[in-house]
């Protein structure tokens, strides 16, 4: 996980490809990456401006490996044309985000199309499908990250997004991602005007095992920035916990209180390299 390759993001900030000056603008705000959407947000007659806008912004952006772009579904005319547009500009964004994903083999042919152009982004995937959900043990073992896409899952389901009915989706998607170490981000938040809404499912998520969280807005990206970005208490935490452990030759230490062992120190590694990782690929405050 101290590859730089693998840090994960702890906020996504989802914008349309509708104009330029919008797209530009996000760039500025303080979000991991920065996702330009072609999909659901377009709708169909402006999906060729999309591209050209999202073209654009590729080609003029200081840098692009924290700009994602997610593509229409595979399978559609429109996915084909996102692709052979971002296979063929000079700026690859950093990270594809696919949607409406239902098998190993769409992420697999993904990669190597974009390989095949000499371009290698990481592949996240959203995870918003019921085959998807049945098979995703196999559909994480090709992908570099999740996203939960709660919204085409609950309407599929004909469920409310609520916390209860999307919770099993969302324990799939940890436990999915533990096993294969990769990105784990969870859901928008749709109630905008809600803000406690927001702060319960930032937190429930945390819990989980979820590393970040999408939004479609920037006013969000304190809140959540706040919480899921490292910071330096846990990291202390985290080291003194590590230095507990080693003292004790790997037993079983007290600290402050607490009884932490192996599993504990596991765990704060884990945090640890996650941290750094994140720093390095993330950090704008320390340039």
């Amino acid at each position: 996980m101290t590859d730089i390759t693998r840090a994960i993001p702890r906020s996504i900030l989802y914008t349309p490809a509708l104009s330029l000056n919008r797209v530009v603008k996000a760039l500025s705000y303080d979000a991991d990456v920065h996702l330009i959407d072609l999909e659901d947000s377009v709708p169909g007659p402006a999906k060729a401006e999309g591209r050209v806008i999202c073209r654009t912004a590729l080609d003029n952006a200081p840098a692009s490996a924290n700009i994602a772009v997610r593509i229409n579904a595979l399978g559609t005319i429109d996915a084909l044309h996102d692709v052979v547009m971002l296979c063929s500009g000079s700026a690859t964004p950093g990270f594809i985000v696919m949607s409406m994903v239902r098998s190993p083999a769409e992420v697999i042919f993904l990669r190597e199309t974009f390989a095949s152009a000499g371009k290698y982004p990481e592949i996240y995937l959203t995870i918003e499908t019921v085959e998807a959900i049945t098979d995703l043990d196999n559909v994480a073992s090709v992908a570099d990250g999740l996203i939960f896409g709660s919204a085409d899952l609950a309407a599929t389901l004909g469920v409310q997004i609520t916390w209860s009915g999307m919770l099993a989706a969302r324990q799939a998607m940890v436990l999915a991602s533990a096993r294969h170490g990769i990105g784990c981000i969870d859901t928008a938040n749709y109630r905008l005007s809600e803000p406690e809404v927001l702060a319960n499912e930032i937190q429930n998520a945390k819990d989980l095992g979820f590393h970040g969280k999408a939004t479609v807005h920037p006013s969000e990206l304190e809140l959540i920035n706040t919480a899921l970005r490292p910071n330096e208490e846990t990291l202390l935490i985290a080291r003194r916990i590590t230095d507990a452990v080693q003292a004790a030759e790997g037993g079983i230490a007290l600290l402050d209180g607490h009884m932490v062992g192996p599993p504990f120190a596991r765990m704060a590694r884990t945090t640890l390299g996650l941290g750094k990782a994140w720093a390095a690929r993330f950090d704008r405050s320390n340039p």
